[in-house]
Order: C-alpha cells, then sequence, then structure tokens
C-alpha cells in the first residue's frame, strides 16, 4: 500500500550544478521560510498551546518527502507508505491517528496538515506542519486521559484524509472533525492556521522556482540532503565506537500505580553506520505512557543531538538516515500494538533525549550532557466560568536543561528550544485563575562545576470550580548528574484547599475537583549536574547564593563558606573543600542518586505518595 502521485506534466527533472552562493541563498530561504511558517501560525492560530507555546512543528521537504529544513524529521514517508489513495496538485492532506503514518506523530492531539508542491503539473516539493489541539474529544477534557487504557479513549482517530481536494475545502469533513471537540472554534481555527502556515511555504517554493529554474531548485534540494550526509558520516565515524555502549533510563510510573518502566538502548557503529537497538526496553503498558516512536523520528533526533554537541552550525536534516539504523522490539514501550493508548507518551519522548546525550559521551566524556527536563509536564484546567460559559486551557511547564560541558543549563526552560511560557498576564486575562508565583526553585538543579538548570514553581489560585488534570514526571526517579555532577530536586503537585488541607497530587491524574481559592503548588524538576561541584567558580556561587538561585546551605554542596555578608569566605572555603575532597568516594560518571529500591523505601516520607508497584508481564509480553 502506498500513495499515488498524479503529475500532469511527465518531464523529467534535470541535473543541474549549483554554485556556492546559489546555494547558500537557497538554503537560507528555505531556513526563512520554515521561519515564516511559525510566525503565520502563532499569528492566526487562537488555542494558547499553540499562540501562545508554540507547541507546532514545520517543515519544508524534497519532492520525495525528505526534510530539508525543519525540526522535528519529516512526516511524510510514514504517510506516503501508508496512504492508498491518489495525491493530486490542490489536494492538502489532514490526518492525526499515529498508527496510520508509523508514528510520524505521536499522539491525537497532533493534527498534521501535508500540502504537496506543484508547479506547471509536477510536485516540486511537499511543505507539512502539526500542532497540538487543546481537545479533540474523548473521555477527559484535553483528550490526554492518563489511565486510558486504549486510543478509543483518547478522542476522534483521522486517518489520512483531503481537507481539501483539487483545492476545494471540505467543508463538511471540517464541521465533523470541530464538532468531536469540547473547544471546536479553537479547533476550525487552529487548523486553518496550519493549513495557512503550509501555503506560505508553498509560495516561497514557487518564487524560488521562479527564480531560479525548476531543476536548480531540485538540485539543491539534494545537495543540501547530500551536505548533511557527509557531515554526519564524519561526525559517526570520529565520535561513534565499535565496541557497544548500553544506558537505560526509567519513567517513574503509568498514573496507575505501576513502575517504573525500563527504556534502553545499545549504540555501536558497523564501518559508517551506527546501530541504536532498543533490546531490553519494557514492554508496553496497559497505560497510557506508550510512545510509538517513528524510527525516522529518531534518527533526526540522533541526528539533532550529534550536530549540536560536535558542530552546530551543520543545517540538519533528512539526508543522514542511510547512515542510522534504529532497532524497536514490536509490542515494546516504544513500539506498542494497536490499540495501545498513547496519550501520556510525552515523558517517554523526552526520556529519550536523556538517553542519547548518556550513550554519546560515555566514549567522550567531556562531551556528556546530564539528565535534564526530559519531558513536558502538562496542566489541563476546564469547567464553566461565572457567567457559564465553558473555559479550557492546556499549559506545558518548564524546567531545567541540564549542565554541559560548555556551562551552567538554563533554569525554567522548556525540553524543546522553540516553546514559549505562556504569560502570567495571558492566563489571569482569559481563564478563571490567579497566578501568585512563578519562581526558580533554589537548588533545585543539581550541584556541579556546571550547575544544572533550576525547575520552577507556579502557583495558581483557582477563581472558578473546575477540573484539572496533571501529566507529570520525575517525581520518584531524579535525573541524574555525570562527571561528578549531583542529581538533581524531583518534581511535585501539591493541591492546598481554601480550608488549609494540603494533598500530595499524583505525577499523573484527571479529574481532580477543584473550588474558589483552591492553591495548585505546581513544581517542576531541575537537571543534574555536570563535573566536579568543588571545582565551580566560588564568587559564582556567592553571586547566585545572593539571586536567589542556590540557598546558603546549597552552597556547602559545592564547598563553598559564605561570610555575613553573603560574600564568599575564601580561607573557610579552602578548608571546607580540603575536608570534603578527603573524605568522599571516587566520583562516578552517572550519579543516578538512591537505587530504586531504596527510592521506594523513602518515598511516601519523601514525596507523600506511596512508591508504585514494579511491573510486570506475562511470558508472552516478554517474548514480543
Amino acid at each position: 500500500m502506498a500513495a499515488t502521485i498524479i503529475q500532469t506534466n511527465a518531464t523529467p527533472f534535470q541535473p543541474a550544478s549549483v554554485d556556492p552562493v546559489t546555494l547558500d541563498i537557497l538554503e537560507n530561504a528555505l531556513r526563512n521560510a520554515r521561519v515564516e511558517m511559525d510566525a503565520t501560525l502563532f499569528r492566526t492560530a487562537l488555542s494558547p498551546g499553540i499562540r501562545e507555546q508554540g507547541d507546532a512543528f514545520p517543515l519544508i521537504a524534497d519532492r520525495l518527502g525528505r526534510m530539508v529544513v525543519g525540526q522535528f524529521g519529516s512526516f511524510i514517508g510514514g504517510f506516503l507508505k501508508a496512504y492508498a489513495g491518489e495525491i493530486e496538485e490542490g489536494d492538502i492532506i489532514l490526518l492525526n491517528d499515529p498508527y496510520s503514518c508509523e508514528g510520524a506523530i505521536s499522539h491525537l492531539n497532533d493534527q498534521l496538515v501535508i500540502l504537496p508542491i506543484y508547479r506547471h503539473g509536477r510536485l516540486v516539493a511537499w511543505s507539512a506542519m502539526f500542532g497540538h489541539m487543546t481537545d479533540v474529544g474523548g473521555k477527559v477534557p484535553g483528550s490526554l486521559p492518563t489511565d486510558a487504557g486504549s486510543i478509543f479513549e483518547e478522542g476522534f482517530r483521522i486517518l489520512p484524509v483531503k481537507l481539501y481536494r483539487r483545492g476545494e475545502l471540505q467543508s463538511d469533513l471540517l464541521a465533523l472533525a470541530a464538532n468531536q471537540s469540547r473547544m471546536p472554534e479553537w479547533y476550525k481555527a487552529d487548523l486553518h492556521a496550519l493549513v495557512a502556515a503550509c501555503r506560505v511555504a508553498a509560495r516561497r517554493v514557487d518564487e524560488l522556482c521562479e527564480r531560479f529554474g525548476d531543476d536548480v531548485f531540485d538540485a539543491a534540494l539534494g545537495n543540501l540532503l547530500e551536505r548533511n550526509h557527509r557531515a554526519m558520516k564524519h561526525l559517526i565515524t570520529t565520535s561513534i565506537g565499535e565496541t557497544p555502549v548500553s544506558f537505560e533510563d526509567f519513567i517513574c510510573d503509568d498514573g496507575k500505580g505501576v513502575g517504573p518502566f525500563r527504556i534502553k538502548c545499545t549504540m555501536w557503529r558497523e564501518a559508517d553506520r551506527v546501530i541504536l537497538d532498543f533490546e531490553g526496553t519494557d514492554p508496553q503498558s496497559t497505560s497510557s505512557i506508550n510512545f510509538y516512536l517513528n524510527e525516522n523520528m529518531f534518527k533526526m533526533f540522533f541526528g539533532i543531538y550529534m550536530i549540536m554537541v560536535f558542530d552546530p552550525q551543520i543545517l540538519f536534516n533528512d539526508g543522514f538516515y542511510d547512515l542510522v539504523d534504529v532497532r524497536i522490539p514490536q509490542g515494546s514501550l516504544l513500539k506498542p500494538d494497536f490499540p495501545a493508548a498513547l496519550s501520556c507518551r510525552t515523558h517517554a519522548l523526552g526520556r529519550i533525549f536523556d538517553v542519547l546525550g548518556a550513550l554519546l559521551g560515555q566514549k567522550t566524556p567531556d562531551f556528556l550532557n546530564a539528565a535534564g527536563f526530559s519531558s513536558s509536564p502538562h496542566l489541563m484546567f476546564s469547567g464553566y466560568d461565572s457567567a457559564g460559559k465553558w473555559f479550557q486551557l492546556f499549559q506545558i511547564g518548564f524546567g531545567g536543561i541540564p549542565g554541559r560541558p560548555f556551562g551552567d543549563g538554563p533554569d525554567g526552560h522548556s525540553l524543546w528550544p522553540g516553546f514559549t511560557n505562556v504569560p502570567n498576564e495571558f492566563l489571569e486575562r482569559y481563564f478563571p485563575m490567579r497566578i501568585d508565583r512563578y519562581e526558580t526553585i533554589a537548588d533545585s538543579g543539581g550541584a556541579g562545576k556546571f550547575r544544572g538548570g533550576n525547575g520552577i514553581l507556579m502557583t495558581y489560585t483557582f477563581l472558578a470550580e473546575g477540573d484539572i488534570s496533571i501529566h507529570d514526571d520525575r517525581w520518584f526517579i531524579p535525573p541524574w548528574g555525570v562527571n561528578g555532577g549531583e542529581p538533581a530536586k524531583r518534581s511535585s503537585k501539591v493541591l492546598e484547599r481554601a480550608n488549609g488541607d494540603r494533598i500530595s497530587l499524583p505525577s499523573k491524574c484527571d479529574a481532580v475537583r477543584v473550588n474558589v481559592g483552591d492553591q495548585l503548588h505546581f513544581v517542576t524538576w531541575g537537571a543534574g549536574g555536570w563535573g566536579d561541584p568543588l571545582e565551580r567558580d566560588p564568587e559564582l556561587v556567592a553571586r547566585e547564593v545572593r539571586r536567589g538561585l542556590v540557598t546558603r546551605d546549597g552552597a556547602r554542596a559545592y564547598g563553598v563558606a559564605l561570610n555575613s555578608t553573603g560574600d564568599c569566605d575564601e580561607v573557610e572555603t579552602r578548608r571546607l573543600r580540603e575536608s570534603l575532597r578527603s573524605s568522599r568516594a571516587p566520583l562516578p560518571l552517572f550519579n543516578r542518586g538512591p537505587d530504586i529500591e531504596q527510592l521506594r523505601e523513602r518515598c511516601l516520607e519523601e514525596t507523600g505518595l506511596p512508591a508504585p508497584v514494579a511491573p510486570s508481564w506475562s511470558s508472552k509480553e516478554k517474548r514480543a
């Protein structure tokens, strides 16, 4: 089964030489077109998740569907394999079902729009973009149930269909889709915004083809892909060894009191190809923490990480995919069997970046990153305001970015570089809530020569009755440090009732009723530290104490003593550091903190929540 591309012009593209100046102009024009796609979307969408936070991902691909500019890798390959219909000029494809595109998108809230770009009857390129819709139906507001047992509980599923057929909007289809959402006007506006963004890219591609010629444009895309292939081939052969290295990390729980769940990957090189094998990853969950990991998406994650660590000037695209072999066991947490639930997949998606960082740095520890804010915690708040109007908030929380070989991790940042925070003024204007506190949490980042970024505390006061749902992780197993750096502090969520009662909420919960005057203290986790904390500049530590990023007690983790004015006491600091060095064990490459059984024993005391129960599977599930 595969899509059929209809072209009225059968003239083949001709080989063309592209000089370096022309290639540079085309490359930067495509980069700008990608930025313009974002700008168009953010100025025309209605939902705060897209408009304010930027939860959307664009791409421009060559005529074969290979991404040339973008962020997430191409969604088009999986779609072309799975779609059995014809594609014609003027068509625009809509889909949201991960099982219909080999996981190219990973949950139902992400609505994907794909636009084939034609010129004179020939397909010359593709544009595509997906955005997170606030609501697509399902059992809970926000369409992200933490306890879903199958994807049927998560919302409406759209197989690849034509939203536009030969240029004509299929209004009945749009009405049907919008009718499934609790926020139909937002849904329609966001979907039209996705289409508009893709059309902007199509116009820019048409202008470039008009200026330079179709053949030169086509050849230039091939050159950009080939250039990336050469660069990645060099990075792989020089940075990855033939001896296998492995690493494992965990999702804390499944929202049903079971966990943690293991994600394991082994990496090695064979000639100029790298193999990434997820054998040893736990079987799929009966809850919604499964992540249908598309192999090409993971190749892109791998490529982005390699480029950002070793050579940030490279334009990452899909040109290197044949150099990477990704092996994911069927029936595992990362390739679940249909109809496994996927709505809590964010945590596995984020944890993969921690695993990648640990794998790529083991041969060269100086390039290691600590574990960081490897997820996107969600808060959903919905109900009826004082005027009887339905409101529904979807917000992504931020946390600490890991300590790195070249400096501290930022405080209170998103996992995704392009995401921005929803302004508190926006929240207070459009939702019945007040933001009483928004601040970094001192000492939540792991100590190190380079400190891990701190998590944040947001205190919401609810001004109307409603229900909240939370998607969170890293409440049980802390983010680890590297090269002697310390682990970070974990997350927590506490609901303080108007009468003063305090309730520790689970990391994943739905339909928690809140009343007027109740407060939610939403604490995100920090990131692990990098390097020996005793090598950190004492004056910098003292300055961070004054800024509220580190406490006076926390400064002692760096071996720094402060005087009564808050300045570094140099004599006492030297004495303290000598004492700490002489009494400690050798510094580990990875510092995970207490082991899992110790965490279980202390869990209730430290978190206010019972420890998760270890998962178990049948022999059939284990074999799968």
